[in-house]
């Protein structure tokens, strides 16, 4: 797979700078669940639907649009996803990761994963933006598993800083000059599509998780192999098992990502300009 993987995105690649002839973007963002608007405040943009590039894959999940976008922030070239696919989907873990890497091979320096996951941490409340510092991979699998693709990264990538701690602090900044609360903590990734128990959620906490959720992580793990640096957001959208009186749903995820949307593009519109200067 790690040479036709290569020879995939050349393919996918290609097709995208065909439609958006000239564009090498800055920076990227994938959107997660009712995040996408933050895409359409690009300027100049060219959309681009998912099932126009070869090999991209299609979400099947309400919430995620399937457009890449590409335009500007300003006079910064950003690329955004409207929604993401997940393992859960029946997604093979190189598709799930294809997206980034795509995003990667177009050019980027940074890339920015936004979410909506479950809060364990019992002391966010659902609306809370969280910068991710770290996360726990307990989806089960490994996006980089099988033979490596030595043009894209090295077969053992270091994970230490799989959340640039510079681009951190430019995340902690915006977040004060814009007057918006940011917590910060871990990111627990497990595969669903079901919920956690309240068991598993008192052993993530244990484990020391701050909010749950089923995705990103694979993104993260390609941008950094890539050599790409990352950013984590999380919206926190519900209180997860155990926590909540209510009964988890999807509906509700969605609901609460749309009520923050305000504050939510608000950060991510002075992060992305402060966050540029640095590449």
């Amino acid at each position: 797979m790690a040479d036709d993987l290569v020879a995939r995105l050349d393919a996918c690649t290609a097709v995208i700078r065909k439609k958006a002839p000239g564009f090498t973007p800055k920076l990227g963002i994938i959107l997660g669940s009712g995040l996408g608007a933050f895409a359409d405040s690009l300027e100049r943009a060219v959309s681009i639907d998912y099932r126009e590039l070869p090999d991209f894959p299609v979400s099947s999940v309400h919430g995620h649009a399937g457009r890449l976008v590409l335009g500007h922030r300003g006079e910064v070239p950003v690329v955004a996803m409207q929604g993401r696919v997940h393992f859960y989907e029946g997604y093979q873990p190189w598709q799930v990761a294809f997206p980034a890497r795509v995003l990667g091979r177009l050019g980027i320096k940074h890339l920015t994963v936004t979410n909506a996951a479950g809060g364990i941490n019992l002391g966010f409340k659902v609306g809370d933006l969280m910068a991710i510092t770290d996360h726990l991979n307990l989806a089960g699998f490994n996006p980089l598993i099988g033979k490596n693709a030595d043009e894209l990264g090295p077969r053992f990538p270091d994970m230490s800083h799989a959340y640039d701690p510079a681009s951190l602090e430019v995340l902690r900044g915006a977040a004060k000059a814009e007057g918006v609360q940011l917590r910060e903590g871990v990111y627990a990734s497990l595969s669903g599509p079901s919920y956690e128990t309240p068991a598993e959620i008192r052993m993530l906490r244990t484990l020391g998780g701050d909010a749950v959720g089923m995705s990103t992580v694979p993104e993260v793990i390609v941008a950094s192999h890539m050599g790409i640096k990352v950013t984590g957001i999380s919206c926190i959208t519900n209180l997860a098992a155990g926590i909540g009186k209510n009964a988890l749903n999807h509906e509700e995820v969605s609901e609460v990502a749309n009520r923050v949307t305000q504050t939510f593009q608000k950060l991510i519109g002075r992060f992305l300009a402060d966050v540029a200067t640095k590449f």
